[in-house]
């Protein structure tokens, strides 16, 4: 698709030829941080409720991360994670890069089996990779 020269010393452009440019410019820039993070946060509120529905408590974690032309929200998809340490364990819902949206308080394994087998049951697929969440 071919675009008139926007930029001449001789030609006035009209205020809607401006704006046209000018969304069309921010459809090719990389996501700004802010709505990176106002898209994340709503991605992660949904799967703090889903995992909420799941565990009794869940805690927002990632929102936002850094993809390679910028700042990105965390992805659409609900994958179901789990991490042991000790005679605990802790789940989370992800996105396809191990990003934790949400993550549930350390439980017994038992229970924390118990809950991720049901999450799977009900389709979640499973996260195996690393997952990357807060400390």
């Amino acid at each position: 698709m071919a675009y008139p020269q926007l930029f001449s010393a001789n030609r006035k452009i009209s205020w809607q030829e401006a704006n046209a440019y000018t969304l069309l410019a921010n459809d090719l820039l990389p996501v700004q941080y802010h709505k990176a993070a106002h898209i994340g946060k709503e991605r992660a509120q949904k799967a703090q409720m889903k995992l909420f529905d799941y565990a009794g408590f869940a805690m927002l974690t990632y929102t936002i991360k850094q993809g390679e032309s910028g700042f990105e929200p965390v992805g659409e998809e609900d994958l179901a994670g789990k991490m042991t340490q000790g005679a605990e364990a802790m789940l989370f819902i992800c996105d396809r890069d191990g990003y934790a949206k949400a993550q549930s308080r350390p439980m017994p394994i038992e229970k924390g089996e118990e809950i991720f087998k049901k999450m799977l049951s009900d389709g979640m697929q499973e996260f195996s990779g690393r997952i990357k969440t807060v400390s």
